[in-house]
């Protein structure tokens, strides 16, 4: 863990920093809100499709409210950057940027993108090292990164105290975004697909110990096409996996949306890391 620039921010500290990553053979970087004192637990922001270490910090406001919380946040980036993979820098949604959070597989990217093993072992252990959270770490999420939260979090249930979202790619092998991804990630097999799917995991029985908690706003642009939030509040009521989905009247899928209920993700996060 290297530090490359601290600022003071609500009496606590804002570092953005770097790492040597195995899982990726690349140094990655990320960003952390420390409040002084004591903590009391540790979570992990993923973001969403174009985003880095900085998107979160600057946009979200949470800073106030982890202070309050006694919470830390870190903030990986969304890909392995500085590298030159056949199609990683054609478009917005695969690959710089775009990692999904898997473990790739195909030619190529199987090398360097592997995110699942980045923010669940890598990112998980740095907690318990670096800050001592050890058994204190909950994981949450945006977009991309919501789908990320969800998946990571199902998959790891024990690692991870609670875990919520805001507008996730809530089923990803049944939208354009996920397939794509999917497809250059992970190949063309959906069957393998499912294990990188929310939806799919739940109905296949994977259940977190605790609720869920998901924001979408309903004014969302993407929320018919690409997010699919019913496929999920489908799949959890099927399947017994508790969930408190709130569709927030007039709010679309921006950080305007996601600072207006940081709060609430806090509150909740907080409550179940005490």
């Amino acid at each position: 863990m290297k530090v490359l620039k601290t600022q003071k921010c609500f009496s606590g500290s804002v570092r953005f920093c770097e790492m040597a990553s195995l899982a990726t053979s690349t140094d990655m970087k990320f960003s952390t809100f420390t409040p002084d004192g004591p903590l009391r637990g540790a979570l992990i922001w993923l973001s969403g499709l174009t985003c880095t270490e900085e998107n979160f910090m600057v946009k979200a406001g949470a800073q106030r409210y982890l202070a309050d919380a006694g919470l830390m946040v870190i903030c990986p980036d969304t890909s392995p950057r500085g590298l030159a993979l056949p199609g990683e820098h054609d478009s917005y949604d695969f690959g710089s940027g775009a990692g999904f959070y898997v473990n790739a597989t195909t030619d190529g990217y199987r090398g360097h993108y592997r995110m699942y093993d980045h923010i669940a072992h890598e990112i998980y252990a740095l907690l318990e090292t670096e800050f001592a959270m050890k058994d204190k770490i909950s994981i949450f999420g945006h977009s991309m990164g919501g789908h990320g939260a969800l998946t990571i979090g199902l998959k790891e249930k024990g690692k991870f105290k609670s875990v919520s979202a805001f507008a996730p790619i809530a089923n990803p092998s049944r939208c354009a975004w996920g397939e794509k991804a999917f497809t250059g990630y992970l190949g063309g097999d959906r069957a393998v697909w499912a294990a990188h799917d929310a939806t799919e995991l739940i109905a296949g029985g994977l259940i977190h110990p605790r609720p869920l908690l998901v924001d979408q706003g309903d004014a969302d642009e993407y929320m018919e096409k690409q997010l699919l939030p019913g496929h999920l509040e489908k799949a959890c009521k099927e399947a017994g996996q508790k969930l408190n989905l709130r569709y927030q009247p007039g709010y679309d899928h921006s950080y305007y949306f996601i600072s207006t209920f940081m709060r609430d993700h806090v509150d909740f996060h907080a409550g179940h890391l005490r």
